[in-house]
């Protein structure tokens, strides 16, 4: 019967996937002969509190997506306006091919400037995830440490 009350909870557990205590890098010893059943009942409890704690939640950091935003223009707006200022002057086709050049090439700085602005946002996300997850994690050890656990 331990077995099968072992085993539904492990499937249990399973099924919450989205409460993946194991995502930190934090070791759990117990040091009161805890059973590995309570270790887990401990350990679910544990995240809950530290989640309603600090308001931080592992799962959902690691699920949410960063929406990129994509640029406009390029060659074929150069084009356009080449060609308008071409029209004027009567040779449109000219104009139509210096604005492809002026076109790619604005269209080309502007791609940096925007790959470097994302890689930038993207650092500092990152920043703020992490610093979010050690106060997830200051909370789930000092949890665990208090139901009788040594944590690293």
């Amino acid at each position: 019967m331990r077995f099968i009350g072992t085993y539904l909870l492990g499937a249990a557990l399973a099924l919450l996937g989205a409460t993946d205590l194991a995502a930190q890098d934090v070791y759990v010893y117990p040091t009161r002969n805890q059973s590995a059943e309570q270790m887990w009942r401990d350990k679910a409890e544990c995240h809950d509190w530290a989640v309603g704690e600090t308001g931080v939640d592992p799962a959902k950091i690691a699920t949410e997506a960063q929406a990129g935003s994509a640029g406009s223009g390029g060659a074929l707006g150069g084009a356009a306006v080449g060609t308008a200022r071409g029209a004027v002057s009567g040779e449109a086709g000219v104009g139509a091919m210096q604005g492809v050049g002026i076109g790619r090439l604005v269209h080309a700085i502007r791609a940096r400037r925007q790959m470097e602005e994302q890689q930038q946002a993207q650092a500092k996300a990152q920043q703020q995830q992490q610093a979010q997850l050690q106060k997830y994690d200051r909370a789930f050890g000092a949890c665990l440490t208090g139901r009788g656990y040594t944590v690293q």
